[in-house]
């Protein structure tokens, strides 16, 4: 058993956004200070991927590999400053609606903190947190962090 407060497996969704590097950071810190494992996990929406291939021309298959590159980039970049700092993690790459996915992969590995980025990448500025972080708040069964961009208030 953990003492309170304190926590053992951290989830870090990221779309690549600056929210997202953020909240990535500050789950590194959080997860040297405990000793805690990262998850840092990408969900390729399928949302996303339907209007891609339906208004950009391209096939879907095509659009999956972009996202899919895309989605590793922002994984592995945060895995490598885990590891720079010290910190175990793992990398996940999902399909689905991101926050059902996140809530999923929570679940399945027994995560106890999820960090997340105010707004992604899809959040318009006018909001004043992003629809997967609320819902992931709404949902989650362990403490949400929601992480804002750095530099900012």
């Amino acid at each position: 058993m953990t003492e309170p407060g304190s926590f053992t497996h951290i989830l870090v969704p990221t779309d690549g956004s600056d929210y997202s590097i953020a909240a990535g950071k500050l789950a590194i810190g959080i997860a040297r200070t405990y000793h805690a494992r990262l998850c840092f996990l990408y969900v390729i929406d399928q949302v996303v991927k339907t209007e891609l291939t339906r208004f950009g021309g391209k096939s879907e298959a095509a659009v999956r590999r972009e996202l899919e590159e895309t989605g590793r980039r922002a994984i592995n970049y945060l895995a490598r400053l885990a590891a720079d700092w010290g910190v175990e993690s793992t990398v996940f790459l999902r399909e689905g609606t991101p926050h059902e996915e996140i809530l999923k992969t929570a679940k399945q590995h027994g995560v106890d903190l999820i960090v997340i980025g105010q707004v992604g990448l899809r959040g318009p500025r006018r909001y004043l947190i992003g629809s997967v972080a609320e819902r992931v708040i709404e949902f989650a069964e362990c403490p949400v962090l929601i992480a804002k961009r750095q530099g900012t208030g």
